[in-house]
């Protein structure tokens, strides 16, 4: 193969530009990315070095007071948001659901040409949207928290046989430790700064979080603090027993995929094929599509369906 001198001097060129830039880059805005990058505190930090505001913020960014308690009357609805890890704020968060729900009423009217069935589905959106996705931001977040958990067990552990007290060993967590974490141990570590005790600040770690590994490590502490004992060494037990469980839990999911993705073709098998045959057929249901009781076996059928759906989903979960 014949290549051009200078073509292969431009590559070269261009390619040691870039290495020289990212070379440029790593030196001299490595340290400064990593403390922006590692957790939404330590980002907070840089603008605002006092920590008390910054405290203040991440409470009334997930629907607490300046003091740390609820501020919506409802309380498992606070107690969801809180959980959710929403940051955004819940006056915000509330305005883009409703824009959502603009948009669908939008949607259904042009699509269905019926306001009342627009209005129906707008309302529909603007009372389960929010809920869906604060679960399920409440289980992403779970799941995060679960994998980095470990880890941060292991930070304190190896702080404390250094000698460290408990608040420090939290410290080091909030500076090392990325979102949710770290930044949930760093809102533990200003609480103990600004005058809650231990026992408290780790209270309120597991009702802001609510991931179901913490009552241990907050029930090994508040006995420590009392009794005293190796704390490091019931940690590091700890660690390993949490380990095993994720361990157990990726091979539970890895052995009922099977389930799983049956119950995800037989579901969308029909909405394929309907979708399929009004596409390329746009008339084949056209002599049952306006009988009334087309409206009820359609409906029938979707709750079959999901009643299908609900027991495999059972069949295939467990508890661990």
């Amino acid at each position: 193969m014949d290549f051009d001198a200078p073509y292969i001097v431009y590559a070269l060129v261009a390619g040691s530009a870039i290495l020289a830039f990212e070379a440029f880059y790593l030196l001299f805005f490595s340290a400064g990315s990593y403390r922006n990058k590692i957790n939404r505190r330590l980002r907070l930090m840089d603008d605002t070095p006092d920590r008390e505001s910054i405290l203040v913020q991440l409470r009334r960014e997930r629907g607490l007071t300046s003091s740390g308690l609820y501020s919506l009357p409802v309380l498992s609805l606070n107690r969801l948001v809180l959980q959710s890890g929403l940051t955004m704020g819940l006056t915000r968060f509330l305005l883009l659901c409703g824009a959502v729900s603009v948009a669908l009423f939008v949607a259904a009217w042009w699509y269905r040409e019926d306001v009342a069935e627009a209005a129906m589905v707008a309302a529909g959106s603007c009372v389960l949207l929010p809920y869906v996705a604060l679960c399920a931001m409440r289980s992403r977040r779970h799941k995060k928290f679960g994998a980095y958990f470990p880890d941060a067990l292991d930070i304190i552990v190896r702080s404390l046989r250094a000698g460290h007290p408990v608040p420090v060993a939290i410290q080091m967590v909030a500076r090392e430790m990325p979102d949710p974490v770290g930044t949930e141990f760093g809102i533990v570590a200003d609480e103990i700064t600004y005058g809650a005790d231990l026992e408290g600040a780790m209270r309120n770690l597991y009702f802001r979080v609510g991931q179901e590994d913490l009552p241990l490590f907050v029930t090994a502490v508040a006995i420590q603090a009392t009794t005293g004992g190796k704390l490091s060494e019931i940690l590091q037990n700890l660690s390993a027993v949490i380990r095993l469980r994720f361990k157990m839990r990726r091979k539970v999911k890895a052995l009922a995929a099977e389930g799983r993705f049956s119950a995800i073709l037989l579901s969308s098998v029909p909405i394929v094929l309907f979708i399929i045959l009004r596409t390329i057929a746009p008339d084949f249901y056209t002599s049952v599509w306006h009988v009334a009781f087309t409206k009820y076996a359609l409906g029938a059928a979707g709750a079959w369906m999901l009643a299908g759906n609900y027991v495999m989903y059972r069949m295939v979960s467990f508890k661990i």
